[in-house]
């Protein structure tokens, strides 16, 4: 055009990325592109485990986690490049994109946030060896003690998704300590329960209190980290996920038998006290304030975004609560709830959950829907979450009938219950640490090996109950136990990473409460499959607890075994030839795309499958 001052860029060879003409374009376009649009807030990042991870490029398979990137983004500098020059791979990715400069709170915040993990996880495990307290304290019915055990994971589950996304859409922050406040008040209201009615109402309050926490959690870890680091915070999180589900009976048998059985049930609440009221000056201090970018610097568009992605989707709301909870009221009350009419539920869930999807994806084309039904097209986030649904399956019900077995079938005590189980609990702890370290190099042939070694450690298990007797059992379980709590160690943190690696950060809250919320429904599901097969074998054998054991733990390894497949199928899919997609015309290539987040940034030159 006439009048205007514009050159030419130097044409490159369309060589791969460390392609020395492809480079000098990129060099000049940045030289002498000048902007015309007013400036905006930098982006918030999206990238997973390495450099390229979070984003998927023109070469990555459709919908597929780009394996090949599933490496430090400062491992060897590109070819042609020495060691003291820049390479496009090795620099700071942050600067290139507009990301910020990593928090420096960020490990101190991120103890905040796995103190209050653990809190609500401590939650669902420790009322297990309390039971029998609470019966001898507030002279409780059984059926009123299924509702302290299986409220409290029906709220949870209901509160996962909604809270994730108002965290999105508001602030992580001041979500996170309104959950705080509530989740230690409640607790307080649980433990000075003078009957029944009073602790269920208060434990149905804790669940959603709780369910107002979490999500916040997977959030901030994806706000806060990238890159390998990210994985080491999952890891720690997966650390904490195992060690409070598997610690809390022992914690419970420790506060019962100091307290007393009569009102020892009282400080299995009261626990949570101190914790939630000193983690609170901490999380105000130390969590970000604004997901990024903050407001008061963004641009035009990005506000238009922000906008955006502050509209709630109150029907998606009631749509998910309902369908949720006509799910997981039948799975909680199995042993309560008698007659066949319960299981009419489930086809109300499905009915329910249907009209869910079909208005997420009208209420999508205008606004931002509730969960974004285009993550599901990754791939990474689709297997895993359902990998995640079905191992919860098996692993919540491990700790379940193995505290059955022990203290009603054995007669242990809740503290000697406890102790037998924290094998289980050291092995997964550590290996979650060390799971998150190295799964950017080893990605979700990782996981296999850890659903392997549980599925060995539990069939290792319900041998020894057979070689001894009495107080020999808990010595003999506890090689098998250490040996499959390692296993999960290296199946939980790295698939919620893995899971988590193509979500942009917009989004994290919301995706981390879809799939928490599959992990609720498996251990619902868990707890139901395994408890009734538990509970028939006994009624039918005449009180044999080793055998009912031994059919409750094939039905764990089964569930564990059919995560397993989930993951072989990962593995083997992402290693098909697939066709490039920059072969494909335009609109199949955006069809199959991972939808973006609303504040994500173009992805940058260099960002392309090196073995494309």
């Amino acid at each position: 055009m006439k009048g205007r001052n514009v050159s030419t860029p130097p044409r490159g060879h369309g060589g791969p990325p460390g392609d020395p003409a492809e480079r000098a374009t990129g060099a000049w376009r940045r030289e002498h592109t000048a902007p015309t649009d007013p400036p905006h807030a930098p982006h918030p990042p999206h990238d997973g485990l390495g450099d390229n991870q979070g984003r998927a490029s023109a070469d990555d398979p459709p919908g597929g986690t780009p394996r090949t990137h599933l490496r430090s983004a400062t491992t060897e500098p590109e070819p042609g490049h020495t060691p003291d020059t820049p390479s496009p791979r090795t620099e700071d990715t942050s600067a290139a994109s507009g990301a910020p400069a990593p928090d420096a709170h960020r490990w101190p915040a991120l103890a905040v946030c796995l103190v209050a993990g653990f809190m609500t996880l401590l939650d669902i495990s420790i009322v297990n060896v309390a039971l029998p307290s609470i019966r001898n304290g507030l002279h409780t019915p059984n059926s009123a003690l299924q509702w302290v055990l299986s409220g409290y994971a029906l709220t949870y589950g209901l509160m996962l998704v909604p809270a994730g996304r108002l965290g999105d859409a508001r602030s992580r922050r001041g979500v996170f300590m309104v959950g705080l406040v509530l989740f230690t008040a409640t607790s307080a209201l649980a433990g000075a329960a003078q009957n029944d009615v009073w602790l269920v109402l208060a434990r149905l309050a804790q669940g959603l209190s709780a369910g107002v926490l979490m999500p916040q959690v997977s959030g901030f870890i994806q706000q806060l980290f990238r890159g390998p680091e990210r994985g080491r915070a999952f890891g720690l999180l997966g650390a904490t996920i195992g060690v409070s589900t598997a610690v809390g009976p022992l914690l419970g048998g420790l506060l019962i038998q100091a307290f007393g059985a009569q009102e020892g049930w009282r400080w299995v609440f009261y626990v949570n006290l101190p914790i939630g009221i000193a983690a609170l000056p901490f999380a105000y201090r130390l969590l970000p304030r604004h997901p990024y970018p903050a407001p008061g610097h963004q641009g035009e568009r990005a506000q238009g975004s922000e906008r955006k992605r502050g509209r709630f989707d109150p029907l998606g709301v009631v749509l998910l609560g309902a369908g949720t909870a006509a799910l997981l009221l039948p799975l909680v009350q199995e042993q309560q709830w008698h007659g066949s009419g319960k299981w009419l539920l489930i086809l109300v869930a499905a009915v329910l959950l249907a009209a869910f999807v079909g208005w997420e994806h009208h209420y999508g084309r205008n606004a931002e829907p509730l969960v974004d039904l285009g993550l599901f097209r990754a791939s990474s986030y689709s297997h895993g979450a359902l990998l995640s649904l079905v191992y919860f399956a098996g692993f919540t019900a491990i700790f379940f009938i193995f505290t059955l077995y022990l203290q009603n079938g054995l007669h242990y005590s809740a503290l000697l219950a406890g102790l037998s189980i924290t094998p289980f609990a050291l092995g997964s702890g550590g290996a979650a640490a060390v799971g998150g370290r190295v799964v950017h190099r080893f990605g979700r042939p990782l996981v296999v090996v850890g659903l392997i070694m549980v599925a060995v450690g539990l069939c290792g298990a319900a041998v020894a109950v057979h070689i001894g007797s009495g107080p020999h059992v808990g010595w003999l379980t506890a090689a098998p136990l250490l040996f499959a709590g390692i296993g999960s160690g290296l199946v939980i943190s790295p698939n919620q990473t893995l899971t988590l690696s193509e979500v942009p950060v917009a989004r994290a809250g919301s995706a981390g409460g879809v799939l928490q919320t599959g992990q609720r429904i498996g251990s619902a599901v868990g707890i139901a499959a395994v408890g009734s097969v538990f509970f028939a074998h006994i009624a039918s054998h005449h009180g044999d607890w080793a055998g009912a054991l031994d059919v409750a733990v094939s039905v764990s390894v089964a569930f564990v075994l059919l995560a397993l497949l989930i993951a072989l199928i990962d593995v083997f899919s992402g290693r098909l030839p697939k066709r490039s997609a920059r072969h494909r015309p335009a609109h199949a290539r955006s069809r199959h795309a991972t939808h973006p987040g609303p504040t994500d940034p173009p992805p940058p030159p260099h960002a392309r499958n090196p073995e494309g």
